[in-house]
């Protein structure tokens, strides 16, 4: 039954009914039948309805993108003011004090867009401080409204924060009709921090966060509980990160016990902010390589050094459907390379970050490569992203990250 108040009503097809009854909150623009005669402005809430005139939903409208409504509400009594979003951001703050340890709040994902009924918005906090990044333009338009509330309600709880700084450096943001920038968010009657530089603690171990200049918002927390991971295997072993960005994964392994850990990344300023992250915490039995992976690999199996654990927590090879099959030779030819190099017996901790390379394409991949390596592969753990990343179901574009242990025999 339809409430009261009234949106202006577009009729989806079939194919987009069908898929907003399986849990996917995405409406694309050939899916539409019938839309006003009038249009309403860029970001605007509208309803859907069946092409039997049922009422499917209320969403934001996004006139320049592909996917032209973003569903925020199935409830047709809902009304989307400040208690409604209030207390979205209740439920998502308290599903994170459920499923995290209480140490791991002070740096963790706190709103991961569709997961959490958001459209479009991600929120990372970085102890006192909130990142945000902001993707469609209903969420664009109703900041101004949400943002004061997510430092309102973590304040409720006894949470610190200081100030909430926007990320908005993103290209996808253009397919919005919206601009790229980056600065702090006011909020009302406070001042911001001067510092856009903060440190956040993470499995035992310190890092440096530059939040405005850092990959995405700063800092990858998705791996948090796959750094863990990694670090109960390490004791003992010679362990070579590769793509090690800001040194995680080998800083989880130096502080596990490694005997060695050689960290190695293309870029130089990602090299330097290993080593500092290394020196805050007292790590020693550390090196750095400034090299690019796929000549890395190849070199140091012509070499013969002696690692016996292997990372690979590659960028994601592929944004885009079209680019999955040159993705997949990618991550072949590193996942050959990683195999051929580490000794019978030795250890591989294996990641793809993104959506297209879906599971079992990923699956396949490994398979191949360690045939064509004489390899095989004992399966120690099969790990995703962390829970403050949640994957809701009906929603694949939520499921990204797959992390793969092994023993290589």
């Amino acid at each position: 039954m339809k409430a009261a108040r009234s949106y202006p009503l577009y009729t989806v097809n079939k194919k987009a009914e069908a898929t907003l009854a399986a849990g996917h909150p995405w409406v694309y623009d050939n899916d539409l039948l019938a839309q006003p005669e009038q249009l309403p402005e860029n970001g605007a809430l509208v309803d859907l309805v069946s092409e039997k005139g049922t009422y499917l939903g209320t969403g934001m409208l996004s006139l320049h993108s592909k996917i032209r409504v973003r569903l925020l509400s199935r409830n047709a009594n809902d009304t989307f003011d400040t208690a409604f979003w209030r207390r979205r951001i209740q439920y998502a703050w308290d599903y994170r004090k459920t499923v995290l340890e209480p140490e791991d709040l002070s740096a963790c994902r706190v709103i991961f867009g569709e997961a959490d009924q958001f459209p479009g918005l991600t929120v990372d906090r970085f102890g006192s401080i909130l990142v945000t990044q902001t993707l469609s333009i209903g969420m664009e338009k109703r900041k101004e409204l949400i943002f004061p509330l997510l430092a309102e309600v973590l304040r409720a709880d006894g949470q610190q924060i200081d100030g909430i700084y926007e990320r908005n450096d993103e290209a996808l943001r253009a397919k919005e009709g919206l601009e790229q920038n980056k600065g702090w968010f006011a909020l009302p009657g406070e001042e911001h921090p001067a510092s856009t530089q903060t440190e956040i603690c993470e499995n035992g171990v310190y890092y440096h966060v530059d939040f405005e200049n850092g990959q995405k918002t700063g800092f990858f927390l998705d791996q948090k509980y796959n750094r863990r991971a990694v670090a109960r295997l390490a004791a003992g072993h010679t362990v070579l990160d590769c793509f090690t960005h800001t040194g995680s994964f080998a800083l989880n392994a130096a502080k596990g016990g490694a005997a060695r850990v050689t960290a190695a990344d293309i870029s130089a300023d990602a090299i330097a902010m290993a080593q500092r992250n290394a020196q805050r915490n007292g790590l020693t039995n550390m090196d750095f390589i400034c090299e690019d992976t796929f000549t890395l690999l190849p070199r140091l199996e012509a070499e013969g050094h002696p690692y016996d654990f292997i990372i690979l927590d590659p960028p994601a090879f592929t944004k885009a459907r079209s680019t999955v099959k040159n993705a997949m030779r990618g991550y072949k030819e590193i996942n050959y390379r990683a195999m051929k190099l580490l000794p019978r017996g030795g250890y591989l901790a294996t990641a793809s970050c993104s959506h297209f390379a879906t599971e079992e394409l990923f699956i396949q991949m490994l398979r191949s490569a360690a045939h064509d390596a004489h390899r095989q592969l004992r399966q120690i753990e099969v790990r995703q992203q962390g829970p403050d990343h949640p994957i809701l179901w009906g929603v694949p574009e939520t499921n990204y990250l797959k992390f793969f242990l092994f023993q290589v025999i």
